[in-house]
């Protein structure tokens, strides 16, 4: 399906980065003044300490705001006619709506919040992550179980993969006339295999010769690379590196982390209805719509958070749901996810806090176990070369 065109607005502090990732109508939000901002944060947080409908007498008690309760019911209704907010019944609270937890992200999150994470919530994360064997599945497990503790939703964490596979290593075995067994080495140990029929026969000693050229011409390069080196190549050797290109391009969609899920049990009570809590599950075990929306989100920029609220309005998959998402990783080597999500009334502070950190400090372990290996390995090197043939 068709999916608008994103664009995310990026908030900076010396410690993390975040984005929320708007749908273009998003970008025309009306402003609103200091008062109306003041009344809209207060209703965000009290809607997300307990989710029901939030009264102006409830927010002058709460929240001692420095206005009457009819100037604040004035200003209530203003919100409602920009979207912000809703009356779900004829009661005089309100909720917000996802125009309005996405103007309160983007505009009213602040920098460094009570709510937000602290040093102790830090020291704790470290701990129980840390405790684990490096970028081993008892740490992607242990990231999750922390993420979901401290923001209080479902959780996933998904294991790191290549960026990208580069070539690594490639022969060609006659078979009888026509038929040629193509066998590619990517690095990481992927190994893919495929029955050729050429246009002609070649023999043995042609096609190891093409063989040693590719090897030589194509080595550790990526599959876009590989396509832009065969335009300089001789025929059979265009033909077979097209061939490499494509079987490089097939391993890089196939590709997909483990998921390690936490929390979910837990959050799928939260939603006001079965649709949402029937969502939240979906995500978390369907892995074509996780990839899908991992894919479309996230930035290649690593420990950027981003926030997806109520589907953005392009994913109907995700229209009771928020997330909050990053990706941690070496740059342009390997990555994986780490996200909370939950019902759109979630502490959005707390949960941008976490994700941030837990994504940079499983960025500051992987490098760490990067650093120990020799130059050109990665860690599953050798130990995902099961064969596909094709």
């Amino acid at each position: 399906m068709p999916y608008a065109t994103m664009r995310c607005s990026q908030f900076t502090d010396d410690e993390m980065h975040f984005d929320n990732c708007m749908t273009p109508d998003d970008s025309v939000l009306p402003e609103l003044t200091q008062r109306q901002e003041a009344i809209l944060s207060s209703i965000v947080k009290a809607y997300t300490h307990s989710p029901e409908p939030v009264s102006s007498k409830y927010l002058v008690d709460r929240f001692n705001l420095p206005f009457s309760s009819a100037t604040i019911r004035n200003e209530m209704m203003r919100l409602e006619e920009l979207g912000y907010i809703q009356q779900p019944h004829t009661s005089a609270g309100r909720v917000p709506t996802a125009t309005g937890y996405r103007y309160f992200v983007m505009h009213l999150v602040p920098e460094r919040d009570s709510d937000a994470l602290n040093s102790s919530d830090q020291r704790w994360i470290d701990d129980r992550v840390k405790q684990a064997p490096l970028a081993s599945e008892q740490q992607m497990a242990q990231a999750a179980n922390v993420l979901a503790r401290v923001a209080q939703t479902a959780a996933l964490v998904t294991s790191p993969r290549a960026a990208t596979y580069r070539f690594k290593h490639l022969e060609l075995i006659a078979i009888h006339g026509r038929l040629v067994l193509m066998v590619l080495v990517l690095q990481g140990g992927m190994v893919h295999q495929q029955m050729l029929t050429l246009a002609e026969p070649v023999g043995q000693a042609r096609l190891s010769e093409t063989a040693d050229r590719l090897n030589t011409l194509l080595n550790n390069l990526t599959m876009s690379e590989a396509r832009v080196r065969s335009a300089s190549m001789t025929l059979l050797e265009r033909d077979i590196a097209d061939l490499v290109a494509d079987a490089m391009q097939q391993s890089d969609a196939r590709q997909s982390g483990q998921v390690f899920g936490d929390g979910l049990s837990e959050v799928v009570t939260l939603f006001p209805g079965s649709e949402g809590a029937q969502q939240a599950i979906r995500v978390i075990e369907e892995r074509a719509i996780l990839n899908m929306i991992l894919d479309d989100v996230l930035t290649p920029m690593l420990n950027r958070v981003q926030v997806v609220i109520a589907g953005n309005g392009q994913w109907e998959e995700l229209s009771r749901l928020s997330m909050v998402l990053s990706r941690y990783g070496i740059e342009g080597q390997v990555s994986g996810a780490v996200g909370v999500l939950g019902p759109t009334n979630i502490n959005y502070e707390r949960a941008i806090g976490v994700v941030g950190y837990v994504s940079g400090l499983m960025t500051d372990l992987l490098r760490q176990v990067y650093s120990t290996l020799p130059s050109g390995a990665s860690p599953d090197e050798g130990s995902s070369g099961a064969a596909a043939k094709e």
